[in-house]
C-alpha cells in the first residue's frame, strides 16, 4: 500500500514544490521511496503549468534536491486518494479544509511546521515569491527543519499500515 503526501500552498511555484523535492529526498534517504509518494498543489490555479520559480529551482539545486515540477490546483477530488495534505500556511490549511468533501478528509490537513518542534507558535511558512532570493532560503531552511518530523510521522503510519 502506498501512503501518498500532497504539499499545497498558493500558485504551486515556490513553496510547495520545494517541500516535495527536499520530502521526496527524505523518504529516499530512508529507503522508503517504493511506499511513499509525494507530490504538490496550488490552492488557486495562476500558474498550472508553469514550472516551479527559478529561484526556487537555484535554491533546491544548490542544496542537491532536484526539481522537476509542474503547477498544478488542488482539486477536492484528490483528498479520496491522500493519505495527508500539507498546508504551508493557515490561509492554505483552512481553504483546504473548507474544499475537503468530509470531517475525515478535513483532519487529513496538516500544517507542515507542525511537525517542527522548534517552530513554536509561527507554524506558517512565509511566501517568498515577492522577495529576494533570501526569503527563499529561509523557505528551504523551514521546510528541512519540518521534512524531519513529517517523515518520522509518516514512517509510523506506513509500519503501522504494513503489519
Amino acid at each position: 500500500m502506498t501512503y501518498r503526501v500532497c504539499f499545497v500552498c498558493t500558485g504551486n511555484i515556490c513553496r510547495s514544490p520545494m517541500a516535495e523535492s527536499v520530502f521526496r529526498a527524505r523518504v529516499t534517504e530512508a529507503g522508503l521511496d517504493d511506499r511513499v509518494e509525494a507530490d504538490s498543489a496550488g490552492t488557486g490555479g495562476w500558474h498550472e503549468g508553469d514550472g516551479a520559480d527559478p529561484r526556487t529551482v537555484r535554491v533546491l539545486a544548490e542544496h542537491g534536491y532536484g526539481s522537476d515540477h509542474t503547477a498544478r490546483q488542488f482539486q477536492a477530488s484528490w483528498f479520496g486518494r491522500l493519505d495527508l495534505v500539507i498546508a504551508l500556511d493557515s490561509g492554505h490549511l483552512k481553504a483546504l479544509r473548507r474544499l475537503a468533501p468530509t470531517e475525515e478528509d478535513a483532519r487529513k490537513v496538516r500544517l507542515l511546521r507542525s511537525y517542527d518542534p522548534a517552530a513554536g507558535d509561527d507554524l506558517d511558512v512565509p511566501d517568498p515569491y515577492y522577495g529576494g532570493l533570501d526569503g527563499f532560503e529561509e523557505c528551504l531552511e523551514m521546510v528541512e527543519a519540518a521534512s524531519e518530523g513529517l517523515l518520522a510521522a509518516v514512517r509510523d503510519e506506513v509500519e503501522g499500515t504494513a503489519a
